[in-house]
């Protein structure tokens, strides 16, 4: 399996809409950061689907090394 490649050493700021599913990449390869474009195909890392529980803006991890996938925990402060 290979390792993820930081896609930059930040978060990405989204906004999300209750209800709605997104894929957030895991892989760092994708061209549409921080959403899955399919780029992690052969890598065998695979996205992380999560739901927006409400309407918000949030900070996903930009950098792949965080422990509280899809969110980031400010591990790219220590790259």
């Amino acid at each position: 399996m290979a390792e993820a490649v930081i896609a930059q050493k930040g978060p990405y700021e989204v906004s999300v809409t209750a209800g709605k599913k997104y894929w957030w990449c895991a892989c760092g390869r994708s061209k549409k950061q921080p959403y899955c474009d399919g780029s992690h195909q052969g890598t065998g890392l695979e996205p992380l689907q999560f739901a927006a529980q409400k309407s918000e803006t949030l900070w996903l991890c930009g950098c792949k090394q965080t422990g509280n996938r899809p969110h980031c925990d400010g591990t790219h402060g220590k790259l």
